[in-house]
């Protein structure tokens, strides 16, 4: 049944407002910052499908005009502040521009949205304000949403109207019925299946609360004040129990630790307790899900503060990991997942993505992550507990070098519905020969390459620790022999760089790319070609005064508004500053610790998912990506991954050890401090301040004598 359109406002806003984003669980919203929906990219979410795409709140048949909107400081709560514009047809026709103050209110939790509108009459005179709310449910899966076109949908149930409460209905192909209730706390003047109606009479300084509820089912209990409040209460505390978890960083900067405090709060947000732990979602609104690859980046980047995340992130993965082959999902025995969903067009079949394996590099980079975290933490049980999965993810890694004439790790998708590069930059153009070309596959990328001999390597160290001293010897050995047939064929010794790929023919695509950047974090470089790639990542046609472009500038296809080929993505440079910083280069790391700091404060200390990557310009701020997913869990994550690089820390759980070897701070931080640094069952607290052009360490408060503390300046 057709959606009845709002009435035509003529003095609706001609400039786009900024979006605000809210999620708890399988759950997410997106709004303007009137709190409207107007159902573009923007709605309410429920398990990958639109359960609302409008949502349009009109005082006296007009839009209201913007005062300010914003987040809690814990993301649990949006706020949005609007007024009444002029000429007014509220009440008396001298009524001024200004004299009504519309406020919304919007949280999330347990599947339902919650929001108090609040109309207040700051006028001496009394008042009547006619308030409507336009609605509407297109059940939209998130991929028609994100642009994909179907031949056949389901079919739209009639609106169910009655007293204060509205039901939409759809039933898809899949014979899945998917509804949203919305309930309101006052009966509407008028009521139907797009519209409610509502008539405030408001004396002077008087005002009312509109209680307003959408969820995929019915509450049983009617919105309220105590309602709200209640759910309220819950979002935060939840928020709050999160963002207080794991050691807390305090420097002398106060926009630096607005910066930490937003990242970690958006982490927060994505985070979702699943039964194996907490996991972190990708990004809304595209990514609300479980990805494998983005997780595991994530966990790795706050590995040194939470190691909890990476936990559940491992557990997680371990439970989806494939059993058996599948053409359509990409899958065979071993591979860690890369993406799921829950959508009416996944549950038919129309794309791969309900259990989706179409992605080479989240196999060795579970195994990476395993290695990280028993590093980290000295949690062997947990090895124990992943150990035959871990098994099954170095097999597959195995089997398919063994496929590779040259041993390389390398992927060709198996459906024509799958993703065609399955690396992190998998867009369609995301490869190529230096004249443009695309290649034949399979396809080796180089970073891949990285995160495979770094698996290996972490398998032999964890078989010598079983005492499995045959297979140690083996994984080592064949970890050393992918090294060196890295450096043999990727190596571009006339540019000094490695090349993004090998094709199928084993031709170089001779090509700068930041992906080289991932291989100095995994530690395979020879020093020397380490401190060349470090030059060029810091130099002009990598580094934008930003942050690192994924591709260099004067590559063929180099285009600082493209997705993949010369934006910045703030996790690649975060991995790439890991990586400098591994092989001693803290001042680059400093200095694109930087660089990200200042497009923070440009985001309202809110990194994107990515944003363009033209040169930085004195005077002017970083160019935003259109479509980017904000928040992001890998974009939240970088500053976390980048500091660790700055102040040199490791922990090292297996020894009880902290080392701390030749620390930086940001500039313009003069003093910060790491609060409750986990060490086993211990904790320490570690201060560090800057003395001249030296930055001294000490360990702060109760030292437990079980922990060393090695300190190298």
């Amino acid at each position: 049944m057709p959606e009845t359109p709002p009435p035509p406002d003529l003095s609706a806003r001609r400039v786009p407002l900024r979006m605000y984003s809210l999620k708890h669980g399988d759950t997410f919203l997106v709004a303007d910052a009137l709190g409207n929906i107007a159902g573009e990219d923007d709605g309410l979410f429920h398990n990958d499908t639109r359960i609302l795409s409008r949502s349009v709140i009109l005082l006296g048949g007009r839009l209201p005009s913007l005062l300010g909107a914003g987040l809690s400081q814990d993301n649990a709560v949006f706020t949005s502040h609007a007024t009444n514009r002029t000429p007014s047809p509220l009440g008396d026709e001298g009524l001024p521009e200004g004299a009504i103050h519309l406020q919304r209110s919007m949280l999330l939790w347990d599947g339902r949205l919650y929001q108090q509108v609040r109309v207040e009459n700051f006028g001496q005179s009394e008042v009547q304000v006619p308030v409507a709310i336009h609605f509407g449910a297109d059940f939209r899966d998130m991929f028609e949403v994100r642009g994909a076109t179907r031949l056949r949908r389901g079919r739209l149930a009639a609106p169910e109207v009655g007293g204060d409460t509205v039901m939409l209905g759809y039933t898809g192909l899949d014979k899945v019925g998917r509804r949203a209730v919305i309930r309101f706390s006052e009966t509407p003047q008028r009521l139907d299946g797009g519209t409610a109606e509502f008539r405030f009479q408001l004396p002077g300084h008087g005002a009312v609360d509109l209680y307003v509820e959408v969820g995929p089912d019915e509450a049983g209990e009617a919105p309220g004040r105590a309602r709200f409040r209640r759910a309220c209460a819950r979002a935060r505390r939840r928020m709050r129990t999160l963002s207080r978890h794991g050691t807390v960083l305090r420097s002398s900067g106060r926009l630096f630790n607005d910066w930490v405090d937003k990242s970690r709060a958006d982490l927060s947000l994505l985070v979702t307790e699943l039964s194996t732990g907490p996991y972190p979602y990708a990004g809304i609104p595209w990514f609300s899900t479980t990805f494998g690859r983005d997780a595991i980046i994530t966990a790795l980047q706050t590995l040194w503060l939470s190691p909890a995340l990476a936990q559940g992130v491992l557990r997680f993965l371990a439970s989806r990991q494939a059993r058996e082959e599948s053409a359509f999902k990409d899958a065979q025995p071993g591979k860690i997942m890369h993406e799921a969903r829950r959508g009416e067009m996944v549950a038919l079949g129309e794309l791969p993505f309900a259990e989706y394996y179409g992605g080479v590099d989240t196999t060795p980079l579970f195994v990476m992550l395993a290695g990280a975290y028993a590093s980290r933490t000295g949690d062997m049980a947990l090895i124990d507990e992943l150990w035959p999965a871990l098994l099954r993810a170095i097999a597959w890694v195995e089997q398919r070098c063994d496929g590779n004439s040259g041993g390389f790790l390398d992927y060709a998708r198996s459906s024509e519905k799958g993703l065609s590069n399955q690396g992190w930059k998998d867009s369609h153009d995301s490869v190529f020969h230096a004249d443009g070309r695309f290649p034949d596959g399979p396809i080796a990328l180089v970073e891949v390459q990285g995160y495979a001999f770094a698996a290996l390597r972490t398998m032999g160290d964890f078989a010598a620790q079983r005492g499995l001293d045959d297979e140690a010897t083996r994984w080592r050995v064949r970890a050393e022999a992918l090294r060196v047939a890295v450096e043999d064929r990727f190596w571009m010794e006339d540019q000094g760089f490695y090349a993004l790929a090998l094709d199928g023919h084993g031709e170089p695509c001779r090509v700068r790319a930041s992906n080289a950047g991932h291989l100095l974090y995994c530690g395979l470089p020879v020093p020397d070609r380490a401190a060349s790639v470090t030059r060029h990542l810091l130099d002009t046609p990598f580094n934008s005064g930003w942050g690192i472009r994924t591709l260099a500038r004067g590559e063929a296809n180099f285009n600082p508004m493209s997705y993949h080929n010369g934006s910045v993505w703030p996790h690649d440079g975060a991995l790439c500053a890991a990586g400098l910083a591994r092989y001693g280069e803290r001042d680059g790391v400093v200095r694109l610790l930087s660089g990200l700091f200042e497009t923070a404060v440009n985001f309202d200390m809110r990194l994107p998912e990515l944003f363009c990557g033209f040169p930085r310009v004195r005077g002017e701020k970083p160019i935003a990506y259109p479509v980017a997913c904000l928040p992001q869990a890998w974009a939240s994550g970088a500053v976390f991954m980048m500091l660790q690089g700055c102040l040199g820390i490791r922990v090292d759980g297996l020894r009880s050890r902290i080392t701390v070897d030749r620390p930086r701070l940001p500039i313009g931080i003069e003093s910060l401090t790491v609060e409750a640094l986990a060490v086993g069952p211990h904790r320490v607290t570690l201060g560090f301040q800057r003395i001249g052009d030296r930055v001294v360490v000490s360990p702060q408060g109760f030292r437990p004598p079980e922990i060393d503390i090695i300190i190298r300046m």
